[in-house]
């Protein structure tokens, strides 16, 4: 046996194929990967895409909303100061979720989402600030879930932001409302009793 004729030899047992049998051509080979589309890779397509930006873009707004009223309601600098924290930071994710639905050349939303309004239907403050951490857990989740599909990296770079964002928030929230009389509505005259 040549070198030749083994070289061959080795090759169609790697292989399999035999020299009469045709040569099958696959449909998407590895080095191909980069052409497919989104959606065969498993990322979200665009139109998905849009719809949970702005499904978020309704619900920041709603946030933002939410802690522009309550903080001209809290009882106490420390807790309004909080909420205007908590309020600019819903804001500035307004913007980006703007931003990024015009990127993808599409008009955003201009609606506020339910959200608001079941919020505001709290009249105490302490309920109020709870109400708005789940609906702060709620975009965690929705961030969690819709992360792993998005392939555009910057997109994906502020989606991250964002969940680490509100994740903070929800921790500062928390910490608010404990400090908050339950029954009032109003931070304690003296923070240590």
């Amino acid at each position: 046996m040549t070198a030749r004729s083994a070289k061959a030899s080795e090759s169609d047992q790697m292989t399999n194929q035999k020299d009469d049998e045709p040569e099958v051509e696959l449909s998407s080979p590895a080095c191909a990967m980069h052409q497919a589309d989104d959606v065969y890779m498993g990322y979200a397509g665009k139109d998905e895409l849009i719809g949970f930006l702005n499904e978020l873009l309704e619900a920041e707004r709603a946030g933002a909303r939410v802690t522009f009223d309550s903080a001209r309601a809290a009882g106490s600098d420390r807790i309004a100061e909080l909420l205007r924290t908590i309020q600019r930071d819903e804001a500035r994710w307004c913007g980006m979720l703007l931003g990024h639905i015009e990127a993808l050349g599409e008009v955003p939303s201009r609606q506020t989402g339910a959200f608001y309004g079941k919020a505001m239907a709290i009249s105490d403050v302490a309920e109020r600030i709870r109400f708005l951490n789940r609906g702060q857990g709620w975009v965690v989740r929705k961030l969690r879930q819709m992360l792993p599909r998005v392939r555009h990296d910057g997109l994906h770079a502020d989606l991250s932001e964002m969940l680490l964002s509100h994740k903070a928030n929800i921790i500062l929230a928390n910490d608010a409302a404990a400090d908050i009389s339950p029954r009032s509505g109003k931070a304690p005259a003296n923070p240590s009793a």
